[in-house]
């Protein structure tokens, strides 16, 4: 959907992305709510664990293959399971960030 407004327009994002984003934004506000001290942590949380990487790169004759991952939930997951201070909040912000990261997965091998 794109607006029109004189020189320049606004271009906005598919509906059930924007639903997609609200929703996750509300979890992830209730979440933060949780905790007593440091809020902005669970977004933190969330943020690095929708980071997907290349693990595996090869050339080949038809192009190049890599094989993606989402390294960002798997470095979060080693934290919390090394750090004192365990919340269940973190880790639901952890897990919706993994969600988020193999959407991101189907996205970039379908797409």
């Amino acid at each position: 959907m794109a607006f029109s407004l004189g020189d320049f327009s606004i271009v906005l994002p598919p509906i059930f992305i924007t639903i997609f984003a609200i929703v996750i934004l509300f979890f992830l506000v209730r979440w933060s709510k949780q905790l007593e001290t440091g809020r902005y942590k669970v977004f933190i949380y969330f943020l690095i664990s929708t980071h997907i990487g290349p693990v595996f790169s090869r050339d080949t004759k038809e192009g190049t293959f890599e094989l993606w991952f989402p390294l960002g939930f798997i470095v979060v997951l080693f934290y919390m399971f090394l750090s004192k201070r365990k919340h269940p909040s973190k880790m639901k912000a952890s897990i919706l960030g993994c969600c988020v990261a193999l959407y991101r997965l189907i996205l970039h091998y379908a797409g």
